[in-house]
């Protein structure tokens, strides 16, 4: 859709610092084929779905007192079209695109004005459990898996472990109970040097493994932060974590809690295909 009265400038987030709520001014709002509004403000605490690796859903809460019934991302071409969510025809970045949080709301606001916004603080604090589960779980697969390594695949997360989550991950998706991360066991990955033969019958002992180190990593309320470069939605943000083992870092656009005492339990449940192709984990955190 063409809209000319947008802005050419990236929306500044604060959602990497935790932040729920804020007052921003009113930049643009575009009617959608739906009947709906999507608002743009200049800065924003919301966090929306991410049109690249949509692993994290949307925050929701209030937006000048109206509910705001999505967040997503918005891609300005240089010729002033604006794409919404799966609809954006290049990656989360371009530098010749502008990066815009819409809104999405039932009714307009005036542009110009300035409004609070509000995010639901309870389900983003969920949401935060299950994004630094699914991180601590990537971590301690990769540890548990290390001895099947026959050779260096090239590369390691940041712990020294061989990266079997990245290097093997297929989809990864998350909501407020739990996340969800599917892994791909196929030739290219046997071919970095994984050995999957015996994997299910050693998938108990795997699983006992990781869920251990992640009981003592809650334990020891390891403290997490996110570090971002600049205040822009598309800039490159790291998480960190302090962990018993060394410093891990993750690249990573979503929210995160500030610290593991905020959980009183984390634990994965390990599930291999028939065929022993697919691997899938589903880590629930437990909140204190």
């Amino acid at each position: 859709m063409t809209a000319p009265s947008l802005p050419a400038v990236s929306t500044q987030v604060t959602f990497p610092a935790g932040d729920v709520e804020g007052r921003s001014t009113v930049v643009a709002c575009v009617p959608l084929p739906d009947g709906r509004h999507g608002v743009v403000v200049e800065r924003t605490p919301f966090h929306p779905l991410d049109h690249t690796w949509p692993d994290q859903p949307a925050d929701t809460g209030t937006l000048a007192g109206q509910a705001v019934l999505d967040c997503v991302t918005g891609g300005l071409s240089p010729e002033g079209e604006l794409s919404l969510g799966a609809d954006i025809p290049v990656r989360r970045g371009d530098a010749d695109w502008s990066w815009l949080v819409v809104h999405v709301v039932a009714e307009p606001v005036a542009v110009g004005e300035d409004v609070e916004l509000r995010v639901d603080a309870d389900r983003r604090a969920a949401l935060c459990a299950s994004h630094t589960g699914c991180h601590l779980l990537a971590l301690a697969l990769n540890s548990a898996l290390a001895p099947r390594w026959r050779k260096d695949p090239g590369r390691s997360d940041s712990l020294g472990s061989p990266d079997f989550d990245s290097l093997a991950m297929d989809t990864s998706r998350m909501d407020t109970a739990a996340s969800y991360d599917v892994y791909r066991i196929g030739k290219s990955l046997k071919k970095k040097g994984f050995t999957a033969d015996g994997l299910a019958d050693e998938l108990a002992a795997v699983t006992d493994a990781v869920n251990a180190r992640l009981a003592a990593w809650v334990a020891a309320d390891s403290s997490v932060r996110v570090e971002a470069p600049s205040p822009e939605l598309t800039a490159r943000r790291e998480w960190h974590a302090s962990l018993p083992e060394g410093h891990a870092s993750i690249f990573c656009g979503g929210t995160h809690l500030h610290h593991l005492g905020e959980l009183a339990a984390l634990t994965a449940e390990l599930r291999l295909s028939e065929d022993g192709t697919e691997l899938t984990v589903t880590t629930t955190p437990k909140r204190a």
